[in-house]
């Protein structure tokens, strides 16, 4: 037997699974069943009653719900055939989901979050029979405490944008108290901070303000002092922002705004190149957030489950949404006092958040310890700027700002002079990269940066995994030039084809749910 040739780091031969699998409504059979529920005993139905006759007919469904009826074999069998559709970290080197933070994610805190124990929990168990999971989460607080340096932590906002949200709450119901609402209606941000950052605070009804970078990348301190005022009641920032470039000035620009009586919420979606270097409180940030899901290693989930723990500084922990995890000697305890108090924020999610994730966060931070977080800081910013240096001495890519200094955890790079020569776009390479069983991302929109490409590595990849990837953009770009047709009818070995988008932006082709679905294409529904 001839031994496969694996000189070539690209592997060219690649080719994923494809099955013209419906979804799962349309696999629905009437009255077709994979188990049957058991009728609850004559006996137990004398003690409780039928479960239905409680509930007050107000409250009860018309028609029953529209749930798919199929059996067993075929539930396995769709569900085995959408996995392999499925590009993810556990298949393939997630280095292309720039700004992301994807990472792998060790399958014992998968299995630790499986638990019995640990599987049928219920929000509304009394706190004694809970001490375990309330433990927890009130060490896994303790974690972030000592990583920000604040002083207290909430768990529930569903994501990083849902914490940008909280942030702005918690400024709301600051000024609001001061009575400055009126008065304090603008949010500063930057062009290259994550878009949730002007978008969570608009939904506030507050007031964007975004200052654009100056010529080596940095926000502009000057158009950032003319921007603070009286008027400011935040400045919310990444930093490093999307670009990779790290402001070490930020302290002036905290001070500023602390100096005109605003408040300071610190963007740590991503802060995997930060872990043991710098802290929220001691760059003057009085808020900040991390992705437990990005930075601290819960599966990303494309969307969930998810948590964005929001952090305070003691003065403003009284707006924090409640309840909070509090110690009392040995026992843990639900602190509802922020739940009730008209001058915090109340809540923003039911319950405490998402616990199998913050499980999860919990184990990893424990397996690495203090001395391991801060080598995942290193190795995360060795590996990206290996990757840095590898492809800026390819012909087409450029990165804009600070030439001859390191970006931090990700970089955001520009193939604008491939765009020119060749007409191949940053999106003809995301789609032409799925034929290699690789993701590749391009930007926010709009984009402030030409025919952009944005690459985290974090300290997951080794530099085997680094050396591919290179390998396969380096291919990508050569074909650029030289074969540009096998791109534009990209992707050719992935599950789908060209994506038609041109429902994107109109609401009248959305459709979220099977029901509006069946609303928009069947008449008469």
């Amino acid at each position: 037997m001839k031994r496969i040739d694996r000189s070539d780091k690209v592997r060219n031969n690649f080719h994923q699974a494809k099955w013209d699998e419906p979804i799962i409504f349309e696999l629905s059979q009437k009255g077709e069943r994979g188990i049957q529920v058991p009728r609850a005993e004559e006996d137990i139905v004398t003690q409780v009653g039928d479960g239905f006759s409680a509930i007050p007919a107000t409250m009860r469904r018309a028609t029953g719900p529209l749930l798919p009826e199929i059996s067993q074999p075929r539930v396995l069998r769709h569900y085995m055939r959408l996995s392999q559709e499925t590009l993810g970290a556990d298949v393939n080197i997630e280095i292309g989901q720039g700004t992301c933070t994807v990472k792998y994610s060790p399958k014992v805190n998968d299995a630790l979050s499986r638990l019995p124990g640990m599987a049928a929990l219920h929000p509304l168990q009394a706190e004694e029979t809970v001490q375990g999971i309330l433990e927890i989460i009130h060490k896994t607080d303790c974690f972030m405490r000592e990583i920000s340096g604040l002083d207290r932590f909430t768990f529930q906002p569903g994501s990083g944008s849902h914490a940008i949200l909280t942030m702005a709450s918690v400024v709301a119901k600051y000024f609001e108290e001061k009575g400055e609402s009126e008065q304090r209606n603008e949010i500063i941000t930057t062009i290259y901070s994550h878009p949730s950052d002007s978008a969570a605070p608009a939904v506030k009804g507050y007031k964007i303000i975004h200052i654009q970078p100056d010529e080596n990348g940095y926000p502009d301190f000057e158009a950032f002092k003319e921007a603070v005022s009286e008027k400011t009641a935040a400045f919310f920032v990444a930093n490093p922002e999307d670009t990779g470039v790290y402001n070490s000035r930020v302290v002036e620009f905290t001070e500023l705004v602390h100096k005109h009586g605003g408040l300071c919420g610190y963007d740590q979606a991503n802060a995997n190149g930060l872990l043991g270097v710098t802290r929220a409180k001691d760059t003057g940030f009085d808020m900040c957030f991390f992705n437990l899901h990005k930075t601290f290693s819960t599966p990303h989930g494309c969307g969930g489950p998810a948590c964005g723990a929001t952090g305070v500084t003691t003065e403003l922990e009284k707006y924090l949404p409640g309840p909070l995890v509090d110690q009392v000697g040995e026992t843990f305890t639900l602190n509802h006092s922020n739940t009730f108090d008209p001058k915090s924020v109340g809540k923003v999610r039911s319950f405490l958040g998402v616990a199998p994730v913050i499980l999860k966060a919990y184990s990893w931070i424990m397996s690495m310890g203090a001395e391991g977080l801060y080598e995942v800081a290193k190795v995360a910013v060795l590996n990206n700027n290996y990757l840095f240096r590898k492809l800026m001495d390819i012909e087409c890519v450029d990165a804009p700002y600070t030439p001859g200094k390191q970006r931090v955890e990700q970089v955001r790079y520009t193939l604008e002079k491939m765009t020119k020569d060749t007409g191949i776009t940053t999106g003809d390479v995301q789609r032409r990269m799925m034929d290699f069983g690789m993701h590749y991302w391009s930007s926010h929109h709009p984009y402030h940066i030409a025919e952009p490409m944005t690459l985290e590595p974090t300290e997951t990849a080794s530099k085997e995994d680094l050396d591919e990837y290179i390998a396969t953009l380096t291919q990508v770009f050569k074909e650029a030039y030289e074969n540009p047709a096998i791109i534009k009818s990209a992707p050719n070995n992935s599950v789908c084809h060209m994506v038609d988008g041109s429902g994107v932006d109109d609401p009248e082709q959305w459709c979220i749910t099977w029901r509006s679905y069946l609303k928009k294409t069947t008449p008469n529904q």
